[in-house]
């Protein structure tokens, strides 16, 4: 059989993944697999031949290999194919650095004592240039100041620390997800002892999703590789074209140190042939992969609607499904639970499901950004995990699922507070009396706020608050009616996070209940980053830069219908990223999501513009547009 030809010509790859797990002779490598390529198919196969060869020796080793993945459902499906073989440790990258630290508690101890004082240092020299110690900047840093000295001096009495990948961290001897990876990261960067403890029970690591993988952390596994490289095996899989967080290392599987094998899977399995010949032209001023298709694939079809801003959108996107179902002969495209719509952004999603006050300003913030699209946002997590299955008990009439999970969340179920109780009948009492204090805001079809929600949990202590709202609840009436008459035009930058919540936190319940069946995929949106991985047989691409109101990217300028920024220009020309760069690579993402058929609709000031610049691009032909 000629490897080379037809479906079988990326068999190569797969022989030579498992010739760089040799553990005698250990080769790191970067794998190169774009949309569709198989990559799980290729991992799976590796290890499956490893744990044939080389798997008695791990097992009496007592070794294993991570198998590094980006989400939960990731992890599991990959645990699933390699049958739970407990030599494969196959994790989130969170997970995977608790791992790695959890024992070290007194080193743990030493980094968060530096990094405390550090940030002590940095608020109270910023405190003391304030003009006004009463504003609401001010008194949020002090209590900052506070809540962080308070953590310093505590530090002392913890005896291990505490951390839940997947879930809330808010007790005193709790790490968050980016201490986690900071510490991770600065320990197998700068401890020998702790790359040899690495390399010895990890001598190989494999990486999936590599290219949007935490930029310090993927550092620090390629110091260790280069330190260990006698006895150890790093293996990247990615695809550049496919970053999308910001927090991922660029132009990563580029200038690989000379030791690396780069390898490069050029079959896509996933879609029809006019699918990948659009995506490879969409690339093809980033590199130079192209894919090809398998050969039994038919040509499928791709479609380019160009409507004005001013339309009925609900309309538009009737009219592009029955077309669609025309041109396919498929009756699906007009059942919309059998077409998966993508949104430039989640705030889009928010628009349209109803959960817009809660997100959007938490979504404009950077720091909370991440974890608040990946569904991890710790501070969200007491709504999401805890009120909401609460509430939803209460509402069905189930006492005894309200009665467990305050069992398992309330912080006044404390088996010692309990005892040391003079009158335990009363404690239970009062705990009792203080849940209905809650679950009454819901009265009568209320749909309370998430402040007046957070005032019942604060002053009951129904619930162990994060530090954040601990700030935001601990202020008194009078500074915050001071807040609330203060100019907006604060020379005084604010503290951007509580800024966030402070707006979101005015929100109607009910938004909760809406974002948590957003980021459960209940709805037939998606955004073009959160469906990464996935597959459809038919996708609508929405493309609409004004209702995205986004800065990071921009359809107009992709299409031409809007000149580069001054900003744009200056980072084109240092080499540096442009927001053209960012929206390319969505588009990509988005456009390879589709198996069978794929219709793009384009909101734009300027039609006739986005028609000519897109043949011009050579992605589409005059047939495959329309302008509605």
């Amino acid at each position: 059989m000629n490897l080379n030809d037809g479906n079988n010509m990326d068999d190569n790859i797969d022989i030579q993944i498992s010739e760089c797990l040799n553990p005698k002779s250990p080769k790191s490598f970067f794998l190169f697999a774009g949309a569709g390529s198989g990559k799980t198919r290729s991992l799976v196969l590796a290890l499956t031949n490893f744990k044939l060869n080389h798997g008695n020796m791990f097992v009496l080793n007592n070794q294993k290999i991570a198998i590094i993945t980006y989400t939960n459902a990731a992890a599991d499906e990959i645990k699933q194919r390699l049958m739970f073989d407990p030599i494969f440790y196959v994790s989130t990258i969170h997970s995977y650095a608790w791992e790695l630290i959890q024992l070290f508690t007194s080193d743990i101890k030493s980094y968060m004592q530096t990094k405390l004082i550090e940030d002590i240092k940095d608020l109270e020299l910023a405190q003391s240039k304030s003009r006004n110690l009463q504003n609401k900047t001010s008194i949020d840093r002090a209590r900052k100041i506070k809540t962080k000295t308070k953590r310093l001096a505590n530090l002392k009495n913890v005896t291990r620390f505490t951390y839940n990948p997947n879930g809330d961290n808010f007790k005193k001897d709790s790490l968050n997800h980016s201490e986690v990876i900071g510490i991770t990261a600065d320990f197998i960067t700068n401890e020998i002892l702790m790359q040899d403890i690495v390399a010895a029970r990890f001598p190989i690591i494999l990486v999936d999703e590599s290219q949007d993988t935490k930029k310090e952390l993927i550092d620090a596994l390629f110091t260790l590789q280069k330190n260990k490289k006698e006895v150890f095996s790093l293996g990247l899989f990615g695809d550049i074209m496919q970053r999308i967080y910001a927090d991922g290392k660029p132009n990563l599987g580029e200038l690989l140190p000379p030791d690396w094998v780069l390898l490069v899977k050029k079959m896509n399995h996933r879609s029809n042939k006019r699918i990948i010949k659009l995506i490879n032209d969409i690339r093809q001023d980033v590199d130079e992969q192209k894919q090809q298709p398998r050969k039994e694939k038919s040509e499928g079809v791709v479609r380019l609607f160009i409507a004005k801003r001013t339309t009925d959108k609900v309309t538009i996107e009737k009219t592009v499904a029955k077309k669609m179902s025309e041109l396919t002969e498929d009756k699906n495209w007009i059942e919309s639970n059998k077409v998966k719509t993508l949104i430039l952004e989640h705030h889009m999603a928010a628009i349209r499901l109803g959960f817009f006050n809660l997100f959007q300003p938490l979504y404009k913030c950077d720091r909370l950004k991440t974890s608040l699209i990946d569904g991890s946002l710790s501070t969200l997590n007491l709504f999401k995990n805890t009120v909401l299955p609460l509430v939803e008990a209460h509402k069905n009439n189930d006492k005894f699922s309200v009665m467990r999970i305050i069992k398992t969340n309330s912080s006044l179920f404390d088996n010692k507070l309990i005892e040391n109780s003079n009158n335990q009948l009363k404690y239970l009492s009062n705990v009792n009396d203080n849940v209905a204090r809650l679950l009454a805001l819901w009265n009568d079809e209320n749909d309370p706020s998430l402040k007046e929600i957070l005032h019942v949990i604060y002053e009951t202590n129904l619930f162990p608050l994060p530090s954040m709202f601990k700030v935001i609840s601990s202020r008194t009436r009078d500074e915050q009616s001071t807040f609330e008459n203060q100019d907006s035009e604060d020379e005084e930058s604010n503290d951007e996070v509580i800024d966030a919540w402070d707006l979101a936190l005015e929100a109607k319940f009910s938004e909760v209940s809406k974002y948590n069946e957003y980021l459960n995929e209940d709805s037939k949106f998606a955004t073009h980053q959160g469906v990464k991985g996935l597959e459809f047989p038919r996708v609508v691409v929405i493309i609409d830069d004004e209702e995205a109101k986004g800065f990071m990217f921009s359809y107009d300028k992709l299409f031409g219908t809007k000149d580069p920024s001054a900003t744009d220009i200056k980072n084109e020309n240092e080499g540096n990223e442009t927001g053209i760069d960012r929206t390319r690579r969505l588009f990509y993402v988005a456009c390879s999501r589709a198996e069978e058929s794929l219709a793009i609709i384009a909101y734009t000031d300027n039609p006739n513009l986005v028609k000519t610049n897109s043949m011009n691009f050579g992605w589409f032909a005059e047939s495959e547009i329309e302008i509605l």
